[in-house]
């Protein structure tokens, strides 16, 4: 198979290609092609990837790594492609600052992906992916794309009429809430495997509510169990008064939804945002790997850990530390190759169970057919089936439904050029509900990103 990744020079990269070169996904892969519109971040992430070695940095693997070449032309990537994993990220970290900082100057959450940064983000990937989708259609039609691009449920909704069932979306939050709720009660779930799961929602908007083993739903107790809770993220997140009350799991952004004011007063009292943290770790970084030659690997890696102990600080008291599990990594890259070889029908192929953004087509109770939700799969060489799910709780469906309208507007804005449906979008959101902060958050942005104002087509 020949990949090509979009945002090739992303700081993940290297996951990929590490498990390329060892365990169940060691083979799939004979050509990587890295794409990046930035060549000096190509040569950082090409000199991380030659100093880890044959075998991915595991020397016990011996199983020689795919063919790695760079490129910036988005045809040369292209041409000859079976599979194209995007996770490109416009405006760079740079962008996500302002992503944040507009609506925390608002006094609204700043967060990357969920609310007002959110939309500005979305509003950003959007035209991108839309034309790495068209010239897929051209030099590559038979090719996937797997969309790891933020917001991945946006962006996924504004591809599927461009590429029908051929673009998949994928997160691995909400499949990391699920491995790590089973092994807590107790009940540890295979890879590629979610025999008696219930889990539905929107990206970064979902709640597990069913845990089977054995015919037994394992979540009511666990939800009753204090100490199984706190052993891992989620479990902390929510009081656990509240978590049985709830009856379901909430992905760990639901913790911006559930509470809110906390969530925004721990962001403005820190001295970085977490973009500012990133953009300044990155900056430095990228030229490092770039001379670090044999050392480039080992510089990454202790970034990486670096970047995964802050995530979510805002949510930890007292300098609280991310857990080791929480730590061990393992799940963006695996998601997307577990994708990737069950859609090839390669090595170690066949079906594979895993929770991703597709196309509803009545799987989700409550949202119409064509809205891209999260939901489990079942994803062979013909595609991502969704698997039916419960009917959602009438808040939890409400609260959905309200979101996927502010997707609904958001997508609109992005793909029509309506300025005023990203208004819209901005005063619908649960998190800012306000028909004139709208207009303050989207003049923000505008003023952030000038190349914004170019796409309304609506004279507004």
């Amino acid at each position: 198979m020949r990949l090509m990744i979009a945002g090739g020079g992303g700081f993940r990269v290297p996951l990929v290609y590490r498990a390329l070169t060892s365990g169940p996904f060691a083979g799939l892969v004979r050509e990587l092609v890295l794409f990046d519109v930035d060549p000096l971040r190509l040569a950082a992430i090409k000199a991380v990837l030659s100093s880890m070695g044959p075998s991915g940095g595991s020397p016990s693997s011996g199983h020689p790594g795919p063919a790695v070449s760079t490129t910036t032309s988005l045809a040369e990537g292209l041409d000859g492609t079976d599979m194209v994993f995007a996770a490109i990220r416009p405006g760079g970290t740079a962008g996500r600052i302002a992503d944040e900082r507009v609506p925390l100057g608002l006094g609204l959450l700043g967060q990357e992906t969920t609310g007002a940064g959110g939309i500005s983000y979305a509003l950003r990937s959007i035209p991108g992916m839309l034309e790495l989708a068209r010239e897929m259609k051209r030099r590559c039609p038979e090719a996937w794309l797997v969309n790891f691009t933020n917001p991945a449920g946006m962006v996924t909704q504004a591809l599927v009429p461009v590429l029908g069932s051929r673009v998949i979306g994928i997160c691995d939050s909400a499949g990391a809430l699920v491995h790590r709720a089973a092994r807590a009660a107790g009940a540890p779930l295979p890879e590629g495997k979610l025999d008696g799961v219930g889990y539905y929602g929107l990206n970064h908007l979902g709640w597990l509510y069913r845990l089977e083993s054995g015919g037994q739903d394992l979540l009511p107790g666990l939800l009753a169990d204090a100490q199984a809770l706190s052993g891992f993220e989620e479990g902390r997140l929510f009081p656990q008064p509240f978590l049985q009350s709830l009856g379901c799991l909430p992905n760990e952004y639901l913790y911006y939804y559930y509470d809110t004011q906390r969530a925004v007063g721990a962001i403005r009292t820190m001295r970085q945002t977490r973009g500012e943290s990133i953009h300044e770790q990155q900056s430095g970084l990228y030229p490092a790997l770039a001379a670090a030659g044999s050392r480039a690997y080992e510089l990454w890696d202790a970034a990486r850990r670096s970047r995964e102990e802050g995530y979510l600080a805002e949510a930890r008291e007292g300098g609280e530390q991310r857990d080791e599990d929480d730590l061990a990594g393992g799940g963006y890259e695996r998601v997307a190759l577990g994708v990737m070889r069950a859609l090839s029908g390669g090595k170690g192929g066949g079906a594979a169970e895993l929770i991703l953004n597709t196309p509803n087509a009545g799987a989700l109770p409550g949202l119409p057919a064509d809205a891209v939700v999260e939901v489990p799969c079942v994803v062979t060489s013909d595609g991502a089936v969704p698997v039916p799910q419960d009917r959602p709780a009438d808040a939890q469906l409400a609260l959905m439904q309200r979101v996927k309208e502010v997707e609904r507007l958001t997508v609109s804005a992005a793909v029509r050029g309506r300025r005023d449906d990203a208004v819209r979008a901005f005063a619908l959101h649960p998190l800012i509900d306000s028909g004139e902060l709208a207009v303050e958050l989207l003049d923000g942005y505008e003023a952030a990103f000038p190349a914004l104002r170019r796409l309304w087509r609506d004279g507004s």
